[in-house]
């Protein structure tokens, strides 16, 4: 899928602190980075998955609340099993976390058993004869991009308390996980796919100058390679490692990266699409903080009014009340204790 750079600042026209969900969102877009996951965390079946096939569904089950930390991707792929001559199509469920969650079996087989029923929706509205339902199976996949290790086991028995005369009730199913931050640079490069390799730059994006360097370097000796027949596949690699850059690194480090991505390719813009992400990001950082400095001037506005109706009501304010005044950011808190405060026959009336 041929992308320009007006596609990249439509796509990554968001908050900066949505960069890890976002950004991986829109990779695994991309069918040939899906496979370059698939290869790492499931190699051995990689080769039976007909990845030319991928087709992504515009579904999904997080909560709105959490979209901003964490997204579903679903794909249907033909698998060939080496023991079987029909082809059989299977579900990939990619799950992006930046946080540890130790709800997420059973957040898994929520997703999975809401999958199998759009299934079975759609055998009903079709009519099909019960005797052609058969459920896909599913992969289930953990990619996590977080920093604190992940040492939660991906199984139910985590969070439930279970006698061993009951445990073989609990569903079981296995997980892949691929932490990111924790996996060594062989095993996510051990199939050379580009994929793998921009994953080695991401490990080190709160690392120091240096480390990042030799990682943009490294990766950038690999991705150069995909010049030519392979072209939208670097411009989406060289785009996502520019947004990595401005997200998340100082702003003295900008020029002199943008540069070793600049050295490692030709006939491409790199230096004016930079300065064009770049462009966008000032804009919602001065946007942001627009609307941070009036929600600031609001509730400054209703601590002042507060402390006036104190001091009417009461002459002296205890410093204490103050402190705790101040420590409330929420506006209806504020609304509601400046009613209080009006209601109050006496100081001790008033629990903020």
């Amino acid at each position: 899928m041929e992308i320009s750079e007006t596609d990249i600042l439509n796509l990554f026209d968001f908050p900066v602190q949505h960069f890890p969900d976002r950004s991986t969102r829109w990779l695994l877009q991309d069918k040939e980075n899906v496979q370059g996951l698939i290869e790492i965390v499931a190699g051995q079946i990689a080769s039976q998955i007909d990845f030319t096939r991928l087709t992504q569904h515009n579904r999904s089950f997080v909560s709105e609340t959490l979209r901003g930390q964490e997204s579903d991707l679903i794909f249907s792929v033909p698998f060939q099993d080496e023991a079987e001559t029909d082809e059989l199509v299977i579900y990939i469920l990619i799950e992006h976390q930046s946080t540890v969650d130790a709800s997420m079996a059973f957040r898994l087989l929520f997703y999975m058993t809401q999958i199998w029923d759009f299934q079975r929706q759609e055998w009903e509205s079709e009519k099909a004869p019960k005797s052609e339902w058969n459920l896909r199976p599913i992969l289930p996949i953990v990619f996590y991009t977080g920093t604190q290790r992940w040492n939660t086991p991906l199984s139910l028995t985590t969070i439930m308390e279970t006698p061993a005369a009951l445990s073989r009730f609990v569903p079981t199913f296995d997980t892949l996980l691929l932490s990111v931050k924790e996996t060594e640079v062989s095993d996510l490069t051990r199939s050379d796919h580009p994929f793998g390799w921009m994953l080695t730059v991401l490990q080190q994006e709160h690392s120091d100058e240096e480390s990042i360097r030799v990682a943009l370097e490294r990766a950038m000796t690999r991705l150069y390679q995909l010049e030519g027949e392979n072209s939208e596949q670097l411009r989406r690699a060289i785009a996502y490692l520019l947004l990595l850059i401005l997200h998340r690194r100082p702003t003295n480090e900008h020029n002199s990266l943008i540069h070793l991505l600049n050295e490692h390719v030709h006939g491409m813009e790199v230096n004016t699409m930079a300065e064009a992400l770049a462009g966008t990001l000032l804009e919602q950082g001065i946007e942001q903080g627009i609307e941070q400095g009036i929600e600031q001037g609001e509730t400054r506005a209703k601590r002042m009014a507060i402390f006036k109706l104190l001091r009417f009501q009461f002459n002296d304010v205890p410093e204490n009340l103050i402190t705790q005044i101040n420590a409330i950011h929420s506006h209806a808190q504020l609304d509601k204790l400046f009613d209080d405060i009006l209601a109050a026959e006496s100081l001790d009336d008033i629990q903020p």
